[in-house]
């Protein structure tokens, strides 16, 4: 399950960037994740539970993580059809030829953060 290790860079990220700033406690974290990033939503859910759980770094029990699905599009560049593809590599639906370019769906990346300089009970 890489996305324990993901969860912990992203932690380690935030983390530095909220000390920079002079937060102590993170409240909330987006998290953007594409349908074809690779990574899977469920399991990143449970890696942030683990992390806190453990009280890691900036968050705990009360820490929010919000992960916003970035759907699929792709567009074929001989009918420019806009669909939204299963894999990375994809037929279009209208001519059949596999000339297409993904728009949208292979982000995975940390979108905000709310922190706060104080620990709120």
């Amino acid at each position: 399950m890489h996305e324990m290790s993901l969860m912990a860079e992203i932690l380690q990220l935030i983390g530095e960037d909220a000390k920079s700033k002079g937060i102590i406690y993170v409240k909330k974290i987006e998290v953007i994740v594409g349908d074809l990033s690779n990574v899977l939503p469920d399991a990143l859910e449970l890696a942030f539970t683990y992390f806190k759980i453990k009280k890691q770094d900036l968050i705990d029990q009360n820490t929010e993580l919000q992960i916003i699905r970035e759907v699929s599009k792709a567009k074929c560049t001989n009918c420019h059809l806009v669909f939204t593809p299963d894999y990375r590599i994809a037929l279009c639906p209208k001519c059949g030829l596999p000339i297409c370019e993904l728009i949208s769906g292979e982000n995975f990346r940390v979108e905000s953060y709310e922190g706060s300089d104080v620990i709120e009970s």
